[in-house]
């Protein structure tokens, strides 16, 4: 059979350490890779199952997953993912239609995430049941790389370490004004307010749900008139800010509004004002997102490289005062995010069904493979108008950090 053909000779290349046992729709067994751990046990249930994950693995694997019609019997799908990848320097998608990821590289960094479109792409993820989130985030609800300074670190003190890390190299100083451009469920905000000390700040989200939820929180904290939060699109936010974050949210902004991305924080950054860019992006070569994780959970995203950003930055007149690549950061925060869903998955079902589940544990699994055996890293990126605003060296960074943590110590005293 053509499908069990083209399998073996794509995981015979695939598969070198560890062990991988498939059974074929018509019964057939093979095994790859050299009998070592991990083992990784897989069964397809039906003939054309194969053939569709021999022509478009990366849009495939995910979707015969989900559906059920590639059963793993040994083993996770992170486990099969990290046997595939771990030596094929990331390529899943290889076999054997490589002029169509050109095209699809071509038609997907065109396409514009336009006002309407964006709120639309946020909602099909960020306005899930909020129940879901609380059963795999920390308790601030962080939902983007925590900062693992020390390899002990739990997910809740890397996730406050990353507000530590975002809010030092920011400089927010007490009574300054700050814009959170993807505002999130309110967590950073909250904390540039209580612990930093700034005088105002203005979150804008396009969730509803995150709306809902951060406006609480800020009422509860006794800030709802020094942390704002709004259902607006960047594009539309007005005023003059000494600092703006964003932090998770510029990988949704799509490459043909990059240059309207950064104009806009321009417009809205103070002459001697500093913006921090937290994003996820690729330490490659420009090519599309994951084909599965574009259709089934962020619609319109793309993971930019530095030189596919770099110039809508230059074009708009602001100056790149710091670079920091975060790497296996990430692959840290989805294993514990991974982690803790597998734990809750029971209760993920009764607020969805086995396809959602499914679906999601997909979700954290290739993405926590994609930073720890693809390209995927994270980029901090430091901007401001002026070459004298930020200090000579980076000392100032662990200076601030060091204030910043015995503030939080004390907001930790006053609200015990």
């Amino acid at each position: 059979m053509l499908s069990e053909r083209l399998l073996a000779a794509a995981f015979s290349s695939a598969v070198r350490r560890g062990t991988l046992n498939l059974t074929t729709a018509r019964g057939q067994r093979l095994t790859f890779g050299d009998g070592q751990e991990p083992k990784v046990s897989i069964r397809f249930t039906d003939g054309a199952a194969q053939l569709l994950l021999c022509l478009r693995p990366e849009l495939k694997l995910g979707e015969l997953f989900m559906d059920g019609r590639l059963v793993i019997e040994q083993g996770t799908i992170y486990d099969l993912l990290q046997l595939v990848l771990q030596d094929t320097h990331g390529e899943l998608d290889e076999l054997p239609l490589r002029r169509l990821r050109a095209i699809r590289t071509w038609m997907q960094l065109r396409a514009e995430n336009d006002p309407r479109a964006s709120k639309r792409n946020v909602a099909h993820h960020y306005d899930l049941d909020g129940r879901l989130y609380a059963l795999f985030l920390d308790a601030d609800r962080q939902y983007s790389c925590a900062y693992f300074d020390h390899p002990d670190a739990t997910l809740e003190q890397a996730q406050l370490a990353k507000k530590r890390h975002i809010t030092a190299k920011l400089m927010v100083d007490p009574g300054q004004s700050v814009l959170d451009i993807g505002s999130g469920w309110g967590g950073l905000g909250l904390y540039l307010a209580r612990v930093a000390g700034a005088g105002s700040v203005k979150g804008v989200t396009l969730s509803e749900e995150q709306l809902d939820i951060s406006r609480k929180r800020a009422v509860a904290a006794g800030l709802p008139e020094r942390v704002r939060f709004e259902l607006e699109d960047y594009r539309a936010t007005k005023g003059s800010f000494d600092r703006i974050v964003s932090v998770g949210m510029f990988e949704h902004v799509g490459v043909p509004s990059y240059d309207t991305y950064f104009q806009a924080c321009r417009r809205l950054l103070k002459d001697d004002g500093v913006m921090l860019l937290h994003t996820i992006g690729r330490t490659g070569t420009p090519h599309p997102t994951n084909p599965w994780i574009t259709r089934y959970i962020f619609p319109g995203g793309h993971l930019p490289i530095l030189s596919e950003i770099m110039p809508a930055v230059e074009r708009a007149g602001l100056i790149v005062t710091d670079i920091e690549v975060l790497r296996l950061h990430y692959a840290f925060t989805l294993k514990a995010w991974r982690e803790r869903f597998m734990a809750h998955r029971e209760e993920v079902l009764r607020l969805y069904d086995e396809r959602f589940c499914r679906m999601w544990e997909c979700y954290l699994a290739m993405s926590e493979s994609a930073f720890r055996f693809q390209d995927a890293v994270v980029f901090q990126l430091q901007l401001a108008k002026r070459n004298d605003t930020v200090p000579l060296t980076r000392d100032y960074i662990a200076e601030r950090e060091a204030v910043l943590k015995r503030a939080e110590e004390l907001e930790l005293r006053r609200s015990a």
